[in-house]
């Protein structure tokens, strides 16, 4: 299988005015691409927007955006239908998450994670599904997380979030396969961002306390190169990786490590 192309290619990121969004922006845009950048943060994206440019991006452009309402969405999406008529590659990057004990939280906060993290993104996926269609060797970019594979206290609404986005990214990933969309399924653990420093909701600090974590940008790194190699699914964080396939061999023991923080 030949290696795909980002040279040229039109691409839609959400989230991206922060995080691993604006650094995959960063590592996409020496590739030359036409990029569509979504967020909800106006000022940091058309900096971000001016900067791609400088970096070699054949265009970038600022679109604020909230991916939970559907006529954002729609607004969003007709961007595409104006600039291009057709569309390379889908990264659904947007994610919020919350702290705390399941019983302490909100019918509220679940709904809300739910929103942004599994139904935006699949809304925006079927809605640019005809664009896809019409795009050069076409892929949707799934930024998930470790704890879509297993889950952990504290942390429940979140991980319920990513699990739904893991299960339906296998699920519709047969039906992409029919139209020759590819479907790649990021699954990060533990990256230093701001990303915890924006929680809709938190009781308190994590048990386990400060964990390490990789670079956005060497998250973006690996996302590049999963999408040049057609991959199906990766696991940028070493640990992260670890702790899944710890999940698969003895899901016993990792049931009596998360006991400790309940």
């Amino acid at each position: 299988m030949g290696r795909r192309s980002i040279t040229d290619r039109r691409i839609l990121i959400t989230g991206a005015s922060s995080g691993i969004g604006r650094a995959l922006a960063r590592e996409l845009a020496p590739h030359g691409p036409h990029l569509l950048l979504a967020a909800r943060s106006q000022g940091p994206l058309e900096e971000l927007a001016d900067e791609l440019l400088k970096l070699g991006a054949a265009s970038a452009r600022a679109f604020v955006v909230d991916v939970t309402d559907p006529q954002s969405r729609g607004a969003l999406v007709g961007q595409i239908g104006d600039l291009w008529g057709s569309l390379d590659l889908l990264v659904n990057n947007a994610g919020i998450s919350a702290h705390g004990r399941f019983t302490n939280s909100t019918e509220q906060t679940l709904r809300q994670i739910m929103e942004v993290n599994f139904f935006a993104a699949a809304e925006l996926t079927r809605l640019t599904l005809p664009f896809l269609r019409r795009g050069q060797d076409p892929m949707v970019v799934n930024v998930g997380s470790i704890l879509g594979h297993r889950g952990i206290p504290h942390n429940s609404e979140y991980c319920a979030s990513k699990f739904a986005l893991r299960g339906w990214s296998e699920a519709i990933r047969p039906e992409l396969d029919r139209d020759d969309i590819a479907l790649l399924l990021v699954s990060p653990g533990t990256t230093e961002t701001k990303f915890f420093e924006h929680l809709i909701s938190q009781e308190g600090q994590l048990p386990w306390g400060k964990t390490s974590g990789i670079s956005p940008e060497e998250v973006a790194r690996q996302i590049v190169r999963g999408i040049e190699h057609d991959r199906r699914e990766i696991f940028p964080n070493w640990r992260g990786r670890l702790f899944v396939i710890l999940n698969r061999i003895c899901p016993w023991l990792v049931d009596r490590l998360m006991q400790r923080y309940g």
